[in-house]
């Protein structure tokens, strides 16, 4: 069983920058041929070693910010007792004030029940009240002055808490703020070796499309890589050829390129998910009234004999003639 409508075929390499930039130097050309690692492009890496010295310098400031906020979390601890003294001062103040105040309001009743008597001058009088009023405001100033340590108190408490946030890891290396930091400069510095494109795998370079000078963007096409160590070939037999065809059958192939004087040997790897009009970018609308009946054909993949292939290369989309040996199926 045999087809001329055989074509080869190679999982081509896109190539394509991840970093935007201006193309420095292009050193591959259409035609040539690269080996995996080989440098491709370089993007003008100003731009990327700027980033990374940022990131460097953010990671720094973070460290140091955390080990700020530890040292502020001994600072609060101190805050937090002295406020914690001012708030007993000012509860000790208020307690004498409030002893004050009664013994204030006790004299000034006693002398106001004996003023009728006589026993009590008017200028003794007023100097109980006077000394009644000034314990009065001693005792209003006493309070708020302990309401006061206590709200201080609340917010050193607090201001602690809050602080204690941030330094809920046990070192500065497991912090968040050092750990996003650090992730930052590790994209940084891949950025920085992402303005050298190199050749992902072994093949001829095709459709180049950029030069020196462009300013690119990540997944613009710059190139193709094309393994040609590694073609197949996609043979479309009909529907109605494939009844006895098997993965790992022997296959015989001729190229139009090198016509009859050299024969490929390889075997069947597998079958294509659908026929080719079932990919097409316009499908057939089988359910028209004016259907008629077209065999289809399937592409079956064709993996050829790397030696052979190596003596006798072939690029992509030649011309194949692919006969398949059935003999070996049984119905």
């Amino acid at each position: 069983m045999s087809t001329d409508n055989a074509y080869t075929a190679a999982e081509v390499a896109q190539i394509t920058p991840a970093v935007a930039g201006t193309v420095a130097e292009v050193k591959a050309s259409d035609t040539q041929f690269v080996k995996r690692g080989d440098v491709l492009v370089n993007i003008d890496p100003v731009d990327a070693r700027l980033g990374l010295a940022q990131a460097e310098a953010e990671l720094e400031r973070a460290i140091r910010r955390v080990k700020a906020y530890q040292t502020t979390d001994g600072n609060l601890a101190a805050q937090i007792q002295a406020r914690e003294a001012d708030s007993q001062r000012a509860a000790a103040q208020l307690t004498a004030a409030q002893a004050d105040f009664e013994r204030a309001r006790v004299d000034l009743q006693r002398r106001e029940a004996l003023v009728e008597s006589g026993s009590v001058s008017g200028d003794e009088l007023t100097r109980a009240r006077n000394a009644f009023k000034a314990s009065e405001a001693n005792l209003a100033a006493a309070i708020a002055a302990e309401q006061q340590a206590s709200a201080n108190l609340r917010s050193a408490k607090a201001a602690r808490e809050t602080n204690a946030i941030q330094i809920a890891e046990p070192s500065v290396a497991q912090n968040p703020e050092v750990v996003a930091a650090r992730a930052r400069l590790e994209q940084a510095r891949v950025d920085l070796e992402r303005t050298v494109i190199r050749a992902p795998i072994d093949g001829v370079v095709a459709k180049r499309q950029v030069q020196v000078g462009q300013r690119v963007q990540p997944g613009m096409p710059l190139m193709a890589v094309v393994p040609v160590g590694d073609i197949y070939v996609d043979a479309n037999f009909k529907e109605v050829q494939l009844q006895r065809v098997r993965t790992g059958q022997p296959v015989t192939l001729h190229a139009d390129l090198y016509g009859k004087d050299v024969t490929y040997h390889g075997v069947v790897e597998g079958f294509s998910g659908g026929s080719g009009s079932a990919f097409s970018a316009i499908p057939a609308q089988n359910a028209t009234g004016n259907w008629i009946k077209v065999v289809q054909r399937l592409p079956v993949r064709v993996k050829l004999d790397a030696a052979e292939l190596q003596a006798n290369p072939l690029k992509v989309g030649l011309s194949m003639h692919a006969e398949i040996d059935t003999r070996g199926q049984r119905n």
